[in-house]
């Protein structure tokens, strides 16, 4: 089953007609996306688009032997011309299926906001998935739902859409996504294909014909990850944005809950606010046994606070304790968790501030902090297979 790709735009495209924005500004030559509509084996259109016609000859196909087109998504502004001898658009009801004199099955997949998905298996037997812009499957029942071969979804509007289908297994290491109704939310080219390849997608250009269950370079979900920055960075925003496709993550938190701090809770609360509610949190430095069990991604924000809460306990604030042992046990404290991270079978986001390339602490505690934190992250970094420094909101891959 081949899938032509005749846009891979939101339903404005992209560039959107007159935003002054960043992304628009730079959304040009393949980077300039059509709206969305997938081309079927050219019998099947899912969505009807200005253009289409043109954007079909252009990626040299026809749409003369299309016998039905379905609609995804409700269509703002004014109604699109249906091109001459191409039938009437429609809807399949949520749940129905139809079957193609072609032999193809398309069923409708009911979805949490407006709009249809459309699961279409063709006569081979291949599965694919397309999901409507802002849309994620609703409903979806553990061993109810078949694996699907491709996945043509909005990614980075519904990263979540990513995760419902993982957690039922819909989705496995060798299904291909298509990231799809790309909008202006990412800057295009190198920062749209790092976003998604940090949850196993990736992105085509307009006019690509895909074949559905033909082995492609699926990207590699990085297994560890270390995520750095300074305060206010971005450096948790992107550590979560990297597991908002994956089901039942454990969120660790290594602050505590700080009673009586007001300042702190409020930074808890936009921290709970911000991730997925499928998420669980534990509250613990207890690190080690986490890394060593089997289960779900971890998320650890952060390890500077981890490391906070190992200079305690071995009194390292206090020169004649550090002497006497302190350095030593917190050495080895470090040295187990590099160990364990090294081990673990989990898939590991961790955050950790870089504090290093400011001003020199006033304090001689301060810079025995800072040199912690320090050798730290290296040794963290040195385990992990992506390393991303985070500046002002922007992420810097330094390795992976």
């Amino acid at each position: 089953m081949e899938l032509t790709l005749l846009g891979t735009g939101a339903p404005a495209g992209l560039p959107r007609p007159d935003c002054p924005c960043a992304a628009c500004a730079v959304s040009l030559g393949v980077d300039a996306r059509a709206a969305t509509a997938v081309l079927v084996d050219g019998t099947l259109l899912l969505d009807l688009t200005p253009g289409a016609a043109f954007a079909a000859a252009r990626a040299g196909h026809s749409l003369g032997g299309v016998r039905q087109v379905l609609l995804s998504h409700p269509h703002d502004g004014p109604a699109v011309e249906v091109p001459a001898g191409l039938p009437q658009p429609g809807r399949v009801p949520d749940g129905r299926e139809l079957a193609l004199l072609t032999g193809h099955r398309v069923r409708a997949v009911a979805m949490d906001a407006p709009g249809t998905g459309y699961a279409v298996t063709g006569p081979d037997g291949q599965r694919a998935l397309y999901l409507p812009p802002g849309g994620a499957p609703a409903g979806l029942e553990e061993g109810a739902v078949p694996s699907y071969d491709m996945v043509l979804a909005d990614v980075v509007g519904r990263p979540d859409a990513l995760a419902k289908l993982r957690a039922v297994g819909a989705m496995g290491p060798a299904t291909d996504v298509i990231a799809v109704h790309l909008d202006h939310d990412v800057a295009p080219g190198a920062e749209l294909a790092r976003r998604l390849a940090a949850v196993g997608a990736r992105a085509v250009p307009d006019g690509t014909t895909l074949t559905v269950g033909v082995y492609e370079d699926v990207p590699d979900v990085p297994r560890r990850t270390l995520v750095l920055g300074g305060a206010r960075s971005g450096k948790s925003v992107e550590a979560e944005r990297r597991l908002e496709a994956f089901p039942d993550v454990l969120y660790v938190a290594t602050g505590g809950s700080r009673n009586g701090d007001t300042e702190w809770a409020s930074r808890v609360s936009a921290h709970r606010e911000r991730r997925p509610g499928s998420w669980r949190t534990a509250e613990t430095c207890d690190l080690v046994p986490l890394l060593a069990e089997d289960g779900p991604p971890l998320l650890i924000d952060c390890l500077s606070l981890w490391l906070t809460d190992a200079m305690d306990s071995v009194g390292a604030w206090d020169d004649t304790e550090w002497g006497d042992g302190g350095e030593k046990q917190l050495r080895e404290r470090v040295r187990e968790l590099t160990a364990a991270v090294r081990a673990t079978p989990r898939t590991l986001v961790a955050v950790s501030n870089e504090v290093g390339s400011g001003i020199v602490p006033a304090t001689a505690s301060g810079r025995r902090y800072r040199d912690e934190l320090g050798r730290l992250n290296a040794a963290i970094a040195g385990e992990c297979e992506h390393v991303l420094l985070v500046v002002a909101g922007q992420a810097l891959a330094l390795r992976g």
